[in-house]
């Protein structure tokens, strides 16, 4: 248990205990929270309940926090426990609790900052789900990197989790993708082929044609497009898993958007939301009623041709979520879903279940800067920097840091110039220095040629610099951050305490 969870539940009992034997009149008593006070002068955890029961016990707040700390039950981490104005209960960790930390630390260094938050429970963050039309680029890295970081953060926090890439691998931008690659063969070719303004235009496109050409020669000339596609498909797929997993970003499970279609599932998602009333016909297209989960208006969910639009086949998919049990979903969109992805959640209701599982975490666009200037992208025109260029650039740690280091609702400037200085304007150079100080730490140990327990006798009771045991205060605020994440859906918090470890670490670089 978090030490804050644990000071809560000795406040409650301690607020009992008052009442028992007449030092509180008896009331109801609220939730109890005790958190991290921003000015530690006074002590490492604090409880401001006494000023909420100021009014249900008529008594002044400070004399409610002493009647507190007078019945406090012994804790083996707490050395003071005082009282302030106007009604504050302070707790300080005891120094000799501290100083033995590391001991813990390393006894089980796997386990140390694991919490139990989702203890029991199955998750599913899905993230990037990039179209298999083109390389990864920076747009759906920032999108990666915020669910990689959640993914593990819940791991960490007791969950079982499952990360998940969904393949938008049908529909329009495949056939557009099929085109775009057949005209770029027959043109190798010397045919006369252009590509329209909807086509795909990058560099990858003549690659993937000449690769073709070189295997099948000018056998392809009369296949349909679709076989252009399906190859497109495979390949672009392969180098985005290659690529993902360059910055740490490996899947669990990738799902098929085409398995929809071929399992069936789309058409019998649309028949169950006619069944239950919630679709109409009209002007020869299907309609979902919307309009009674709050939309201002119904949406068109097949075609008057009888093509589905995208809120069909991801609403069968969240059906198949909520099918495979999973206790908690993360979607995590850019900000083009802000008006799409509640529509979708609309449809999980009208089936039957309730969207409260799904938390949907939208994040904002991400700007590539360089000598002070935005780098214009755009992939269709195959104007963009790739993931790959990027991380032979600047490295995988400067891209996962920098895709996090702000709330995911705050655009981020990816500042390349930044990323590359080799000094502590540079946070993640900051962090990891820190990083670098300790592994040579262990490097001066095996130089003396000292035995891997030299430290077995060593006396921790000599770790009284008030540096050291801020230290160890910061160190043990880990499980508190995970717990924040796992629960708020903010890995950029994570990005933040990597920082100001650091720095409660080696404060004479700043």
């Amino acid at each position: 248990m978090l030490h804050h969870h644990e000071l809560a539940a000795a406040v409650r009992d301690a607020l009992l205990a008052a009442q028992a034997d007449g030092a509180l009149p008896p009331f109801d008593l609220p939730e109890v929270t005790v958190e991290r006070p921003r000015e530690t002068s006074r002590g490492d955890y604090a409880t401001a309940v006494a000023l909420q029961l100021a009014r249900p016990a008529r008594l002044a707040p400070l004399k409610i926090a002493q009647a507190i700390a007078d019945h406090l039950p012994p804790l083996d981490y707490l050395g003071e426990v005082s009282v302030a104005p106007p009604g504050f209960v302070n707790f300080r960790l005891a120094d000799a609790w501290l100083q033995s930390l590391p001991e813990r630390i390393l006894a089980d260094p796997s386990g140390f900052g694991r919490v139990e938050h989702g203890a029991g429970r199955k998750a599913q963050v899905e993230c990037v789900s990039a179209n298999p039309t083109g390389p990864i680029t920076l747009g759906r890295t920032r999108g990666g990197v915020i669910g990689d970081t959640l993914h593990r953060a819940l791991e960490s926090a007791g969950y079982d989790v499952t990360l998940e890439y969904y393949y938008n691998d049908a529909g329009r931008q495949i056939t557009l993708l099929g085109e775009s690659i057949k005209v770029r063969y027959l043109q190798q070719l010397g045919r006369a082929a252009e590509l329209s303004d909807e086509h795909y235009q990058g560099d990858y496109i003549t690659d993937l044609a000449r690769e073709l050409l070189a295997e099948h020669g000018e056998a392809l000339v009369d296949m349909p497009t679709d076989t252009f596609a399906v190859y497109a498909r495979d390949r672009i797929s392969a180098q985005q898993k290659a690529t993902l997993a360059r910055i740490g970003i490996v899947f669990d499970n990738y799902f098929r958007e085409e398995s929809l279609y071929e399992t069936g599932k789309v058409w019998e998602t649309l028949e169950a939301l006619r069944q239950r009333g919630y679709v109409y016909e009209k002007d020869g297209a299907q309609w979902f009623r919307s309009t009674e989960f709050g939309d201002d208006k119904d949406r068109v969910v097949v075609k008057a041709g009888g093509e589905p639009t995208y809120r069909l086949p991801d609403m069968a998919y969240h059906w198949d979520k909520a099918q495979r049990g999973f206790d908690l979903v993360v979607d995590i969109f850019g900000p083009d879903h802000h008006a799409t992805a509640p529509q979708v959640l609309m449809g999980v209701r009208a089936l039957g279940y309730s969207s409260d599982f799904v938390h949907t975490l939208l994040h904002q666009i991400v700007t590539l800067v360089r000598g002070g200037g935005a780098v214009k992208m755009s992939t269709r025109r195959g104007l963009y920097v790739t993931l790959d260029e990027l991380v032979d650039e600047v490295g995988a740690d400067a891209i996962r840091y920098f895709m996090i280091s702000r709330s995911a609702n705050s655009p981020v400037e990816f500042d390349l110039d930044l990323a590359m200085e080799r000094s502590d304007k540079n946070p993640v150079y900051y962090i990891q220095n820190a990083h670098v100080r300790c592994a040579g730490i262990f490097r001066k140990w095996a130089e003396a040629g000292l035995p891997a327990d030299a430290d077995r006798d060593v006396d921790l009771s000599l770790l009284t610099h008030e540096r050291e045991l801020a230290f160890l205060r910061k160190a043990l605020e880990l499980g508190d951050v995970l717990e924040t994440v796992a629960t708020l859906y903010e890995p950029h918090r994570l990005a933040f305490y990597a920082h100001d470890l650091a720095a409660v670490f080696h404060p004479r670089l700043l």
